[in-house]
Order: C-alpha cells, then structure tokens, then sequence
C-alpha cells in the first residue's frame, strides 16, 4: 500500500494509518459504518462447518471495532470443473446460519471459477462514532483479556496429518465458529480502551499490533494463555505451520522471549489462528469484573497480560 495515495477525509475516523480491524466512516453524529471483508481457503472438510467457520471470521472484524453487523455479501472463489456444487451450497448454508445468528442480513455477492476454493464475508456494520474500538489506544496499567483459546493452526496441521482425534477436531471447529458476538456485547458495558481480534498474524504478532498502534509495552503471560487441547503435544510433534515460523520472523525484532518459556509454548505464542477470540485492552480492576461478567453469560475470558510502560516502537515481552 505505501506507493498509494489515498484520499483523506474529515468523516473517516479509521482507515489506512492505522492497522486496524475495519475500517470507520462517519455518516452523522450518531452513526458510522464499519467495513471489513475476509476470505479463505477451506480449514475443515466439511463445507457446511468451513462456511461458518469463515463467516465468523469475517463478521468478528466488526465486533473487535465495536460495531454491530448489519448487511453481508457473500465472496466465493470456487472450481466448477474440479468440485461438486453441493459443497458450494453446503458452505453457503453454512455461511448463512451465522449471518443469520449475527443478526445481519445477506444481500447478494459475487462469484468467480476460481482453481482454489475460497469464501468469505465483506460486511458493513454500524456503530457510535463516539464509542468506536481501536487497537490504537491501550493505556498504562490495563490488563489484556483473551476470549478465546489459540492453537487452530496447529490443530489443523495435525488434522491434516491425520494426529488430531474427533474430540481434537469437534473442539478445534467450535472455537473457529463461535461468533464474538456475545461478547462483544458484555464488553460494551466497560470502558474498554482497546481492542482487537486473533487472526492470523497470530496471538504476538495481534498484541504488537496493539503495542505498536498505543506506543505502548505488553507482557504477556504465557502460561495464562488458553490452549485448545492437545496442541502443546502436537507443537513438540513439530506440528507446527509455516506461518507460524514467519510470523516468528516479522515480529521478532520487538520481540523478547524469556528462555524460561519452553520452545513448543513459543511456537503456539506465534501460531496463526482463524477465527480467534477478542483481545481487549481494559483498566486491571475493570478486568476482573469484565471476565467475571463474561462467565455469567457462558463465555470464557482469561487475564493474559498488561500494559507496563510507554514504548516508540511497541514491544512485547513473552514470560
């Protein structure tokens, strides 16, 4: 993007300075919108659970903004000559039922004969202009909450490599399908100061992002991450994606890891996920309340981290 010039606008609160979920525009003093689109290759066999898995990671881009989805547009990248148009309409459906559960509504797409699958979202959603979330604005003493467990890449390596059991696989699918949705809506009772997704630049890389966009140094306690079952073993198994080593090596410049932190609990650090959980930037007495609110409506939350000083560049310190 850096040999573009794009426009600047009075009424565009988010855009391209900043790496942000979504972009924000101001449509009046009581409404923005927010738009963000996603797409993937499929991370499961069955095309149903690949079209809700790649729907909530489109819309969660919404929510980490702070935003409700309203109207959605299917993208599909697909090979006619190659798949049955069975598996097409089972991941629409799939898609469709958690458009549906996100409240928005389908309004069309675009299609195209493609030699790899792919599908996703680009979703419009509508928020406050005063009550927009960044990953831009963490402050000193917060804690960093986690909604949902990491480790998706590697499970789905080990998927591939036909190590994951069925319990392994209905877990990993789960987390990848729920929508941030629910809450989203509990931390729009807090005033939270940041706030982004897990996707995948993976748990780091998101937090540097958050590090960076606040001038800001976060430790993150390693062993208070949430892992999905089995993949810490799968990680020493060597298990481990690709992206995950690249990650390793773009963000590792601001970067330190204590040699304390084994190498297996490392690579699940940089593991890029899809579909991950929220990560919110919220004052530390605030937080306790905040993970406790989430339990109350059924939804996990774990304290993984804090704001600890200023910083030019962002950093982050792995314990």
């Amino acid at each position: 993007m850096r040999g573009l010039k794009a426009k600047a606008h009075p009424n565009l609160i988010v855009g391209l300075d900043s790496s942000d979920d979504a972009g924000v525009y101001k449509l009046n003093s009581q409404t923005a919108l927010v738009q963000t689109l996603d797409f993937l290759t499929p991370v499961t066999d069955d095309p149903y659970e690949f079209g809700q898995i790649a729907a909530a990671n489109s819309l969660s881009d919404v929510y980490a903004m702070g935003g409700e989805p309203v109207t959605v547009m299917n993208i599909v990248c697909f090979p006619c000559s190659e798949l049955e148009e069975d598996i097409l309409a089972e991941t629409l459906k799939g898609g469709l039922d958690k458009i549906n559960e996100s409240g928005a509504t389908l309004v069309g797409g675009h299609s195209v004969d493609d030699q790899e699958f792919k599908y996703g979202l680009s979703v419009t959603g509508i928020v406050h202009p005063d009550k927009v979330l960044t990953n831009a604005t963490a402050q000193i003493g917060d804690t960093i909450i986690l909604t949902k467990p990491v480790g998706t890449g590697i499970m789905s390596t080990a998927i591939k490599a036909k190590l994951a059991t069925e319990e392994n696989i209905k877990e990993s699918v789960a987390v990848m399908s729920m929508l941030n949705r629910a809450a989203a809506k509990v931390i729009s009772q807090f005033d939270i100061n940041a706030c982004t997704d897990v996707t995948g630049f993976g748990l780091v890389g998101h937090l540097l992002e958050m590090a960076k966009g606040s001038k800001k140094c976060i430790t993150l306690h390693t062993g208070k991450v949430p892992m999905l079952k089995n993949t810490l073993d799968f990680a020493n198994m060597g298990m481990v994606p690709a992206g995950a080593h690249k990650n390793r090596r773009f963000f590792e410049k601001l970067t330190h890891i204590d040699p304390a932190v084994d190498r297996a609990v490392v690579d699940l650090m940089f593991d890029p996920q899809t579909s991950g959980g929220l990560l919110i930037s919220l004052n530390e007495k605030k937080s306790k309340i905040c993970v406790e609110k989430m339990k109350t409506h059924g939804l996990n939350a774990w304290i993984i981290g804090e704001i600890t000083r200023d910083s030019d560049t962002g950093f982050l310190n792995l314990i």
